[in-house]
């Protein structure tokens, strides 16, 4: 049993690491994906993860295969397609803040029949994102697979991850982004995605709107302001932890994969009986980690795994 399997897009992040003398861009092609990710960042922690998605019959194909087993994320549902290998280019800024533009191939091709085919059955979660809501076949896949792993029992973790040169317009993000709600169990968005899907910038208003669709735990990161939380009809902030920061990039990934590891591995499951202290304290372990992967350069390369994190961000380190 596995305790999280994600769902979607795996690709390379083509990211800028510096420029040459001519002032020319340089880049790393480094392995990413927001559910991809995900699974990784919460394998590195200690959870039992597989991954459900597609990629090219090509170089860097092999390579996203390679990075997830070397991870110890369960391949066995990545598929191989037509098209070539999904592209990122990541810029970034002098603050560290990316900027994003997107070649599509075999991410936005994964099937329903190929979710029937490698869905696992007993997950404690099943995590997605909207990148493969967006268009093409990966959409009608998407839904497919929450709704199958709903019925077999399995928690929803669903993080909107908007990202606006993929969809057609911002109303039908909107409309997409908010149709899975109903099922979702774990909502994790930014503050500027909690205003997309709820109409206000109020933290308690927007997420007590997301709770009355249907959403169990709704979790709002803040970059360094950390996270605010809505559980069970109380609310909170935990502080983020300060530091140098080399790349946000996989940050909120990071942040998303220590917690469903945290829930997943819970001996009495992964809400029952969870308290507003016990949360807080796997939110702020999950701050931490989101905060050791902004030091370093990369999504994938730059995760910790659980002895880095030991004392990190406790007592003033890191800050």
């Amino acid at each position: 049993m596995h305790d999280i399997t994600s769902i979607g897009e795996i690709l390379i992040d083509l990211t800028q690491i510096g420029t040459d003398p001519q002032g020319n861009g340089m880049f790393a092609a480094y392995p990413g994906g927001a559910p991809a990710n995900v699974a990784v960042a919460a394998a590195r922690l200690g959870a039992s993860c597989s991954f459900l998605g597609k990629v090219g019959q090509d170089g860097f194909g092999d390579t996203l295969v390679r990075t997830l087993q070397n991870n110890g994320v369960d391949t066995s549902g990545v598929c191989r397609g037509d098209l070539p290998t999904t592209l990122a280019t990541v810029t970034i800024s002098p603050q560290g803040e990316r900027s994003f533009r997107f070649l599509r191939g075999a991410d936005q091709t994964l099937t329903t029949r190929e979710v029937e085919e490698h869905l696992p059955r007993n997950a404690t979660f099943l995590h997605f994102g909207s990148v493969s809501l967006t268009a093409g076949l990966s959409r009608s896949a998407t839904i497919f697979a929450a709704r199958q792993a709903k019925a077999n029992g399995s928690l929803i973790s669903f993080d909107p991850n908007y990202r606006s040169a993929l969809w057609p317009s911002r109303e039908s993000a909107i409309q997409w982004m908010t149709i899975p709600l109903p099922m979702v169990d774990l909502l994790k968005v930014s503050d500027e995605e909690l205003q997309l899907l709820t109409g206000t910038e109020d933290l308690e208003q927007g997420a007590l709107a997301l709770s009355r669709k249907g959403v169990r735990m709704v979790l709002v990161t803040l970059g360094p302001r950390g996270v605010f939380y809505r559980w069970e009809g109380a609310t909170g902030l935990v502080p983020g932890v300060s530091v140098q920061v080399a790349d946000t990039n996989g940050a909120g990934d990071t942040f998303l994969g220590a917690v469903l590891s945290k829930l997943a591995r819970r001996p009495a499951g992964p809400f029952e009986a969870l308290s507003s202290p016990e949360l807080e304290e796997i939110l702020s372990f999950a701050n931490r980690a989101a905060a050791l992967t902004c030091s370093r350069s990369g999504a994938i390369p730059a995760m910790p795994t659980l002895a880095e994190l030991e004392g990190f961000g406790r007592s003033g380190q890191g800050s």
